[in-house]
């Protein structure tokens, strides 16, 4: 079966996974993710994934709250690792051989991250995970998974959302906002759009590689971007 991208990166909000709970694990939802995650592994797709914490903490949020930002996003790399289990669970039950490397080194439950031992990782079609963001605090998931993306020499960057793209304004708050399908990284500066974090944003143009923001909410749009070659999304390039 002939895919569109032969190795990509998925980066997964912690919010997803805790579905319409807005706190925790939804466990149908993980299971739902995971089962089209499977789906494209099975078709010789080499994925990676990097996952966020923000469905138990949000080190800036604890900040605003009193709480020492260092320690504050320390726990949040942690609550990465605990979704980063909870996917591996539910994509090991699907039949898929899944690694999840950590930034901090915890080895009773994952292993450290390596590049060259990631890449082995994903040529033998094994799923890594990759947890705990960059390892340092004052960095979010999103440069994490455009670092990661960088290292392993991923095909592109995806950017799984509750939106089905990118658009010029909120589409949420303005009824007038206009669907981009593509836009480059110097237009995306320009006007402005919140792909992601600035420090994410530069380290994906300085390296020349494309985010793809797609929502993944809607069943069957894993399957069609990466299978079946349908425009999915919107693309930065």
């Amino acid at each position: 079966m002939t895919v569109k991208y032969k190795r990509i990166l998925l980066k997964l909000s912690g919010e997803i996974l805790a579905g319409n709970d807005k706190f925790g694990l939804n466990y149908p939802v993980i299971n739902e993710i995971c089962s089209e995650i499977a789906t494209v592994a099975k078709a010789g797709v080499e994925i990676a994934m990097v996952v966020g914490g923000g469905n138990f903490i949000r080190g800036v949020q604890a900040q605003d709250q009193g709480m020492d930002r260092v320690q504050a996003d320390q726990m949040g790399m942690l609550a990465t690792v605990i979704n980063a289990l909870a996917l591996q669970n539910a994509l090991e039950q699907l039949g898929i051989p899944t690694r999840v490397q950590t930034a901090i080194e915890m080895r009773s439950i994952a292993e450290p991250f390596i590049t060259r031992r990631a890449v082995r990782h994903l040529e033998k079609g094994r799923i890594i995970i990759f947890a705990a963001g960059t390892g340092s605090p004052f960095f979010s998931t999103d440069t994490a998974a455009a670092l990661r993306a960088t290292e392993i020499k991923s095909d592109c960057l995806l950017k799984a959302t509750k939106v089905d793209g990118i658009y010029d304004k909120d589409p949420a708050k303005f009824e007038e906002a206009t669907f981009l399908p593509e836009v480059s990284f110097m237009d995306a500066l320009r006007m402005g759009l919140k792909i992601m974090d600035g420090a994410a944003f530069s380290l994906c143009m300085e390296n020349k590689m494309p985010i793809i923001v797609f929502d993944v909410k809607q069943r069957g749009n894993l399957q069609s971007l990466l299978i079946d070659g349908a425009r999915i999304g919107s693309m930065v390039s």
